[in-house]
């Protein structure tokens, strides 16, 4: 992925930032290297978070800790059965404390908490894996709230 194909999730991440105040769970479906943790990131940085923003494909969560806010960005990209969620300890995350932003939901089913907000991530071709398209959709009122945010606030998706 190069630096502008990169720019969009990126974008995309920082205007749901500036909308999401009480927006804690939130899908991102998608093909690999679509741009989901791209996304993450974009999110991260608009809310101040100086660090390091990895992919946590290998250790299936990381946690990014800011003011007294927790953010937790899980990847189920490695699971190989839904029944892993139920084992893994991870529903004690889902706090009012925190965000969780959710990488492959599909791999853990239905097992996950409802999410404000679903965004799936589609190459324009799928051929030639160039230009992307996303499509968020709202599943709560928290959700519905952020949609409606970054539309009033002209900082919709592009």
């Amino acid at each position: 992925m190069n630096d502008t194909q990169s720019l969009y999730p990126r974008l995309i991440g920082a205007r749901i930032a500036d909308a999401m105040a009480d927006t804690p769970v939130v899908l991102l479906a998608g093909p690999r290297q679509a741009g989901k943790t791209t996304l993450v990131r974009g999110l991260l940085r608009a809310l101040g978070y100086p660090g390091r923003v990895k992919s946590p494909s290998y250790p299936l969560v990381e946690l990014y800790v800011l003011s007294r806010l927790n953010f937790y960005h899980f990847d189920f990209y490695r699971f190989a059965d839904p029944g892993e969620w139920e084992t893994s300890g991870f529903a004690d995350c889902f706090q009012p404390d925190t965000v969780c932003l959710i990488e492959w939901p599909e791999r853990v089913g239905g097992l996950l908490p409802a999410p404000d907000l679903a965004l799936t991530f589609t190459y324009a071709d799928d051929v030639s894996l160039s230009g992307r398209n996303l499509a968020l959709a709202a599943h709560t009122e928290a959700g519905k709230r952020c949609l409606t945010a970054m539309t009033s606030t002209g900082t919709g998706p592009p």
